[in-house]
C-alpha cells in the first residue's frame, strides 16, 4: 500500500463515519473546525493530513482517533 492509497483508505474510513452520522461536509466541518471544502479532499485522499485536523475530525465523528486508521494492510505486509 502506498502513500495515496494509504491516504484514500483514510478517507474512507472518515466518509464512512461521517455518512454513518448523516452528516453533509458542512455540518462535519462545523463540528470540527476544518474547512468544508477540505472534507471532501480527505475522503478522496487527496491531502496529507496534520495530527491536529486528525484530532479535529474524530472528534467531530465522535470516534477515537484509531477508528479513523483501521485500514487493511493485506497487500502492504505481503510484500515484506
Amino acid at each position: 500500500m502506498d502513500k495515496i492509497e494509504f491516504r484514500i483508505a483514510f478517507g474512507k474510513n472518515v466518509e464512512k463515519y461521517r455518512k454513518k452520522l448523516g452528516l453533509s461536509y458542512r455540518e462535519l466541518a462545523q463540528k470540527c473546525d476544518v474547512d468544508h471544502s477540505n472534507i471532501s479532499k480527505i475522503e478522496k485522499g487527496e491531502v496529507d493530513l496534520r495530527i491536529s485536523t486528525i484530532q479535529e475530525l474524530a472528534k467531530g465523528l465522535r470516534v477515537h482517533p484509531k477508528e479513523l486508521f483501521d485500514i487493511v494492510f493485506e497487500d502492504y505486509y505481503s510484500g515484506l
